[in-house]
């Protein structure tokens, strides 16, 4: 056991002066009939004469945020899931008993209340109780409002509090859920259907990543957590379902910095007889309507940025965008080893299992993708490095896209590769690169080769990386403000 506090010892005497009065510290239910956004809504404009014509009473349930006595009367805010209200609490409404449990109550404890809505001399809207309730006392105080939760690393790690004390955690946490849902009524009403697919799976393949592997006792086998939901999905457009989608958790085993955590969401979706330009209009009318369904604008500030998601998003292919930074230009027929001197010569790291378009990639990540500022379609990336993308009218490239805002990525789309046989020969490099020291690279998946075979329509893919998302609308630049639970290091 830890040694407790002086203020911890003195909580948990008052919880025993609690059972002595046959009150339960940790309470039971409680019916609540408003909340502190409801009443302020309803009742910011009216007059006191107006209160006492309509003689509004409410019951509200919260956490003791500041509480002043004096005498026989005194007031305090209640804080619920969105905000904070006042409370006057007067020894003749309540009665002595309440008052009394009232007056021995500490910041942090969570009480009911129920009494009429009026306004006080100063003109704060308040509620004066006429039954006050115990229902949980906090064991521990919370941390001082200025000087307490300050360090970053402990607000992720106690989420819990960082929530009570911190409007803006409220405010993410709350917007979160309606940018999916926004994103869930977009997709519906274009006639998609949500699905879900399997997390565990033994085979990795959808994407270019390190998985997190497990082991199924029953089965004997090694299995990895899903690092794509792309494979899946693919297979329920052979087997008809020309329109779906997912919105779930991939986990990639791999670095956490302010845009990675090893376990984030994205949604997924794919659309029988589309392509990339119809998954290009797709993403930017996606983008448009989730900002403005969430914030009634279409214009946010970002990372110092004004952006406009009115506008129509930029189009550029991947090597005009090298030839406009640095004066090369890809689209002539270098040799390898002409492109690995060039690569040289601007510091870029060659590995074993580097071919022509891993390093046409590298010049991208290193001299234009930070330097991306207003919505950017980057297309037509190396076929290399885009095993499960159509090739374009020049082989060397694929019908691929991704969206760059602000110099990180958000959206990564394809023309949806549908030959079985070109399928099978992406694999087969894949499996090369893997031999050759690439531990992101693709396996083999024989069955997805199989329902390739008896005949995947022509489609359009997407994958959008919802916490990225959340991070642009609520203007956070740290993933781990707007993932509720972030993973952390080990204290120890």
């Amino acid at each position: 056991m830890r040694d407790l506090t002086e203020q911890e010892i003195i909580r948990r005497e008052k919880l025993e002066k609690l059972k002595e009065l046959n009150i339960d510290p940790f309470g039971s239910a409680f019916k609540v009939t408003s909340d502190s956004k409801a009443i302020k809504d309803k009742y910011e404009n009216f007059t006191n004469e107006e209160f006492e014509k309509e003689d509004i009473e409410v019951i509200i349930a919260g956490r003791i945020m500041t509480k002043r006595v004096k005498g026989k009367a005194g007031f305090m805010h209640i804080q619920d899931k969105y905000g904070q209200i006042q409370i006057y609490v007067k020894i003749d409404n309540v009665g002595s008993d309440a008052y009394d449990i009232f007056n021995d109550a500490d910041i942090g404890d969570i009480v009911g209340i129920k009494g009429k809505v009026f306004k006080t001399r100063m003109g704060e809207l308040s509620i004066k109780a006429s039954l006050y309730q115990h229902l949980v006392k906090a064991l521990r105080p919370l941390p001082e409002k200025y000087h307490g939760l300050t360090d970053i690393e402990e607000r992720f790690r106690r989420r819990y509090v960082d929530l009570i004390m911190n409007n803006d955690a409220r405010r993410i946490a709350f917007m979160r859920p309606k940018i999916i849902r926004s994103i869930q009524n977009f997709l519906d009403n274009l006639g998609y259907v949500e699905v879900e697919t399997p997390i565990l799976g033994s085979v990795l393949g959808g994407a270019s990543a390190r998985p997190f592997v497990t082991h199924h006792n029953t089965l004997d086998m090694n299995m990895y957590l899903r690092i794509a939901t792309e494979l899946p999905l693919k297979r329920l457009l052979v087997g008809g379902m020309d329109a779906v989608y997912e919105i779930g958790r991939l986990f990639r085993n791999e670095g956490m910095d302010r845009n990675h955590n090893p376990e984030f969401t994205t949604v997924e979706l794919y659309k029988a007889y589309s392509g990339m330009e119809e998954m290009m209009v797709l993403c930017e009318d996606m983008f448009r309507t989730v900002v403005f369904d969430v914030l009634r604008t279409y214009e946010l500030q970002w990372k110092r940025h004004t952006l406009d998601f009115s506008k129509p998003f930029r189009r550029m292919h991947m090597v005009d965008m090298i030839n406009d930074a640095i004066g090369i230009d890809f689209f002539n027929e270098y040799t390898l080893d002409e492109v690995k001197v060039l690569a040289k010569e601007h510091n870029i790291e060659i590995e074993q299992h580097y071919e022509m378009g891993h390093i046409i990639n590298a010049f991208f990540e290193k001299y234009v993708e930070e330097n991306i500022i207003e919505p950017t379609f980057v297309y037509g990336h190396p076929i290399e490095i885009s095993p499960l993308a159509k090739k374009s009218s020049d082989p060397r490239f694929t019908e691929r896209f991704e969206l760059f805002i602000c110099g990180s990525e958000y959206g990564n789309a394809f023309g949806e590769l549908n030959d079985p046989i070109d399928q099978r020969e992406r694999f087969e490099a894949q499996i090369k690169e893997r031999d050759l020291g690439n531990e992101e690279a693709n396996e083999m998946d024989e069955d997805y080769i199989e329902a390739l075979e008896f005949g995947m329509p022509p489609a359009g893919g997407m994958g959008i990386g919802i916490d990225r998302l959340v991070m642009l609308i609520t203007g956070s630049e740290n993933i781990r403000e707007v993932i509720l639970f972030p993973h952390m290091k080990n204290k120890k």
